[in-house]
């Protein structure tokens, strides 16, 4: 019979098997400490328009509401650091949506590890989350060591900086648990000095509703007036405070095929991007996470910066 400390070390074996950059356990408890936090971020309408983050509080705050009899939340790394980045002078795009859509990517990843877990330790019951449950990734990661939140609210990892995506599997086996890192920012206020629109606040608050990639992305009615010079020519997300962060000097380029970015993302002027038709579009971002903002939103986004 297999170990609290056996299972978690044949899940952090088949995770580097699988090309994950790290993984790190929590035990699934209730986010005591989180709930007032979430609450009071709510209350103060930081999410915006995203009103779907107000749904289902309880079970953001504990996994076991996911999963019945869920005992541990396996926290994983997934790089997405691209090799080639866009030309300087062009309307930008979040490097993350260079390649195929990453909710695609990491669940195929994580069915294949929890497969190939269950192949060896038998039957689990468990669910896979990438971005698309009511579940507090960065707090679960956080927890799990494998990195800490920085002042802009993303996860950063000591060894590999932020540019990589986020994927949980919360699962009914018992793994002996991992514990919290320091918080190694220190002093250093890049991230909300170099934020245009103001989004980043004291205590690793992210006002939404002024984040760039918020603007470009969820928003669907029109992009306020007031962000016009604001908005240093992204169109679909935004990496400022990832770019000046000193961490992701340990940025290296991922080894994921499916993350190797369009040719023509990297190649497109901004005429080329005003000029952009629906069919382009359908082409070119037939499998990226760029079709989220869909046809319309992309071009609202275009215009918006071509009449600044």
């Amino acid at each position: 019979m297999s170990s609290p400390r056996s299972n978690s070390e044949l899940v952090k074996s088949l995770s580097r098997q699988l090309g994950f950059l790290d993984c790190g356990i929590s035990k699934a408890d209730f986010l005591v400490d989180e709930a007032s936090r979430l609450e009071l971020w709510l209350q103060n309408k930081f999410h915006g328009e995203m009103h779907y983050l107000e749904n289902y509080f309880d079970q953001r705050l504990d996994p076991r509401l996911l999963v019945p009899g869920a005992k541990t939340v396996i926290s994983l790394l997934y790089n997405y650091y691209p090799d080639t980045k866009q030309n300087s002078d062009t309307f930008k795009i979040a490097k993350y949506a260079y390649g195929e859509d990453y909710h695609t990517v990491l669940k195929d990843k994580c069915n294949q590890l929890l497969a190939e877990l269950r192949l060896a330790v038998g039957e689990i019951d468990a669910r896979v989350f990438v971005d698309s449950a009511p579940i507090l990734e960065r707090t679960w990661a956080e927890r799990s060591g494998i990195g800490w939140v920085g002042k802009h609210g993303l996860l950063i990892n000591k060894n590999h900086g932020s540019f990589f995506f986020l994927a949980e599997l919360v699962l009914d086996l018992e793994c002996e648990p991992d514990g919290k890192i320091k918080d190694y920012c220190g002093n250093c206020t890049k991230c909300i000095d170099s934020c245009p629109t103001e989004a980043i606040l004291p205590n690793k608050t992210l006002n939404a509703s002024k984040c760039i990639s918020y603007l470009t992305i969820e928003l669907k009615n029109e992009i306020p007036t007031g962000f016009k010079d604001k908005m240093n020519d992204w169109i679909f997300g935004c990496d400022i405070c990832q770019d000046v962060c000193p961490w992701n000097r340990f940025s290296a380029p991922n080894q994921e095929p499916r993350f190797e970015a369009h040719s023509q993302i990297l190649n497109m002027e901004k005429a080329d991007w005003v000029e952009l038709s629906e069919a382009a579009f359908k082409q070119i971002f037939s499998k990226s996470a760029v079709k989220r903002t869909k046809f319309t939103g992309l071009k609202r986004n275009i215009q918006f910066l071509d009449e600044s």
